[in-house]
């Protein structure tokens, strides 16, 4: 049986998986769980995810979710993945763990918090809450001093001073890049002052083309439509 993806490609860690299966040839199917319908709270989806969260996968009989978990269960999983992404060395593992661990704790509460409260809120019917976004934002750039001050020591161009990717810089890129959603004055008020982020973000899209911006294209398209829809709201005020 097919490998299972279960996604939607508004979710930065759907995108994620999507974008590590594709670079290593994985072969699989991608099922399409719509968020702002909230498919993801069927009975038939809390089958595999009774968390109600995606991403989630389906491998034969397995079924596992969280994608961190998914990721590292793929790179030891599937014979074809090269080691820099999740590495055979047990101290380079537990490093990328760290990160991985530090993500959800730190970069995605205020990524994930201050996108939602600033422009996907009203997709998924609810209010957006300045004062949550305020101190999302905040959260957001002391974690973005934290990966330049800790993460992206040494020489390499990537997380933990690797010249190669790893499933680390895969998640937390995909994360960073939802900014896209942003206003481009909000997006470069948070991201211009770290340059060292700015430019491992396009090593590690460069590193992963042309399939990270695929699966990204979604992403881009939802800002275009965010874009037109502000512009006519201006413009029937005028």
């Amino acid at each position: 049986m097919a490998l299972k993806v279960y996604v939607d490609r508004i979710s930065q860690p759907s995108r994620a998986v999507l974008i590590f299966c594709k670079v290593n040839g994985i072969a699989f199917e991608e099922v399409t769980v719509t968020l702002s319908k909230r498919q993801q709270l069927t009975p038939e989806f809390k089958e595999i995810n009774p968390m109600g969260k995606v991403p989630a996968i389906v491998d034969g009989r397995f079924k596992l979710f969280e994608s961190h978990a998914i990721l590292i269960y793929l790179s030891c999983a599937f014979p074809g993945v090269t080691d820099h992404w999740y590495p055979a060395d047990l101290s380079r593992r537990a490093k990328i763990h760290s990160v991985l661990d530090w993500h959800h704790s730190d970069l995605r509460r205020g990524s994930a918090l201050l996108v939602f409260n600033t422009v996907l809120a009203p997709l998924f019917g609810r209010t957006p809450d300045p004062q949550v976004a305020s101190e999302a934002e905040l959260l957001l750039s002391k974690s973005l001093s934290k990966i330049e001050s800790v993460w992206l020591k040494g020489n390499g161009k990537f997380l933990l001073g690797g010249f190669k990717p790893s499933i680390a810089d895969l998640s937390l890129v995909c994360e960073i890049t939802q900014l896209q959603l942003l206003d481009e004055k909000d997006r470069n008020r948070i991201l211009g002052p770290h340059l060292k982020v700015r430019e491992w973000l396009e090593n590690t899209r460069n590193a992963t083309n042309p399939q990270f911006d695929e699966v990204h294209r979604p992403l881009y398209m939802l800002k275009t439509a965010l874009i037109k829809q502000g512009v006519e709201k201006f413009t029937s005020k005028m």
